[in-house]
């Protein structure tokens, strides 16, 4: 059993991690996309293609279960993804954990992108699942882009803004870029003592591993990890050596600091 994880950087590497962490043997196709990166601001038709030309190279390459492990592309391409690939093949999306954290929490901020904070995506699902609570949407500009370069310092300022921006009195943050959970230490150093941290990697995780088991085929791989960068057999970034997760999966760099 392969599974393919789609996304335009790093922002696969937590779900990824999980993935691996869950259920060690799994073989997982990486798709990458440095040459189209970073997808927020491209326009959506460009994106949809970006997105199917993966999931159909992911079916070439062997895969059985398709995860968007980014909310751009899920946003934008997951049902075109769905009609592609046939009902045969799950096709697991992400949403932003605004629904448990909002259940939980009376005030609530979301953590993410300037294109998705501004966009009627996440505008709807505060409408559909922010409930009673008080919803916040705080743009992390340059956050994800510093991510994928592994920039460390440029991360820790661009958390530094976002936690400044972040409403005096917030109970919960979602982490609404994929990205994010990279840095969660680094955020939960950067919030007031208390402040509840929300993401959906691990959740994202678990409901592909019930999907593939649903199935009823054999599951078991060799936990091979393969990379592809915008359609070239290759490696991971030497960036994601600096995050855990990109350890986990295989990332290796000596010279690369860690957080």
């Amino acid at each position: 059993m392969i599974v393919a994880l789609i996304d335009s950087g790093l922002g696969l590497l937590p779900t990824g991690a999980w993935l691996r962490k869950l259920r060690p043997d799994l073989d997982l196709l990486l798709q990458l996309d440095p040459d189209g990166a970073p997808w927020g601001p491209k326009p959506e038709r460009w994106v949809i293609d970006r997105v199917l030309d993966a999931a159909r190279r992911s079916l070439r390459l062997g895969a059985e279960a398709v995860v968007l492990p980014c909310n751009t592309a899920s946003v934008t391409a997951l049902e075109q993804v769905r009609a592609e690939v046939g009902p045969e093949v799950p096709v697991i999306g992400t949403v932003p954990a605004i629904k448990p954290a909002a259940a939980a929490c009376a005030s609530v901020a979301v953590w993410a992108t300037a294109a998705t904070t501004a966009s009627r995506y996440q505008a709807d699902l505060i409408a559909r699942f922010g409930g009673e609570a008080d919803v916040t949407g705080v743009a992390c500009h340059g956050l994800a882009d510093a991510i994928d370069r592994g920039d460390l310092a440029a991360v820790e300022h661009a958390i530094a803004r976002a936690a400044e921006q972040t409403p005096a009195g917030t109970e919960a943050v979602v982490l609404g870029c994929t990205h994010y959970p990279l840095v969660l230490d680094s955020i939960v150093a950067a919030l007031p003592s208390g402040v509840r941290l929300f993401d959906s990697a691990e959740a994202v995780a678990g409901q592909t591993l019930r999907r593939i088991d649903a199935l009823g085929r054999p599951t078991a791989g060799t936990g091979t990890v393969t990379v592809y960068n915008s359609g070239r057999a290759g490696e991971l970034p030497a960036s994601a050596a600096a995050f855990e997760s990109g350890r986990v999966l295989g990332a290796v760099d000596t010279a690369c600091p860690t957080v």
